[in-house]
């Protein structure tokens, strides 16, 4: 691994003295509520051998806080030696020879399967694919939670008919701290239950408390049901 910052992952399976330009591969990076998520799609660029170390003060400057470098040293020596080694078929935390020069988050997105990442179609940050849908534009976490999960959202007082449950706001997730931060507290979350269990036991509270504004929300595993504070 040779370096990183918030967005972008860089690596080469080949440092070769002898060789005019090195292969760099780049892995494009996520950051989500739920951690750093690393994306399917590798790009590659080809930099001079003698220009490499230059390329990464001037890829992940010092003054990124996000940013790190391997050792120059390290990579030196592996260019000395002409090391080369057959590019993996999956990145993973197993496949990458200094582990110890990665920071936590992204070793943590090295251990979870690659997805398919897109740009927000609100802010351009990267986000993954599908997670965040809302009218047909991809968006990032936090600016799905801000459009659909703020005042203007499709709050809705009483019990949802049937056909209501077909129109709620379909999320891969919702992040409390987000919620926290628009003022919205999630009151019910259900995972692993048959749609019409969890369908009925929202009605109930819905039907409880009627004169207030709620939201229900299917996410990937279940229901999700939010409360305007």
């Amino acid at each position: 691994m040779l370096g990183g910052n918030s967005s972008t992952l860089a690596f080469v399976t080949s440092l070769r003295a002898d060789a005019p330009m090195v292969t760099v591969r780049l892995v494009p990076l996520a950051q989500t509520p739920l951690g750093t998520v690393a994306g399917d799609k590798h790009q590659t660029a080809g930099v001079a051998t003698q220009n490499l170390v230059n390329w990464l003060d001037s890829t992940f400057p010092p003054d990124d806080e996000h940013a790190f470098v391997a050792p120059v040293r390290d990579v030196e020596l592996l260019a000395r030696i002409n090391w080369e080694v057959e590019p993996p078929a999956q990145l993973n935390d197993g496949a990458v020879l200094n582990i110890e020069d990665v920071p936590d988050d992204v070793v943590y997105a090295l251990t979870q399967a690659p997805e398919p990442l897109v740009q927000c179609g609100a802010c351009r940050r990267l986000c993954v694919r599908d997670h965040f849908l809302w009218k047909e534009r991809q968006l990032c976490a936090w600016d799905y939670h801000k459009q659909v999960f703020g005042k203007r959202g499709p709050w809705h007082a009483g019990p949802y008919e049937e056909r209501h449950f077909e129109t709620i706001p379909h999320a891969a997730y919702v992040a409390p701290p987000l919620l926290d931060e628009i003022g919205v507290d999630t009151v019910l979350l259900l995972s692993g239950v048959e749609a019409p269990v969890a369908r009925d036991a929202i009605n109930v509270l819905l039907g409880a408390d009627a004169e207030r504004s709620y939201l229900g929300v299917a996410t990937l595993d279940g229901y999700a049901l939010l409360r305007e504070k």
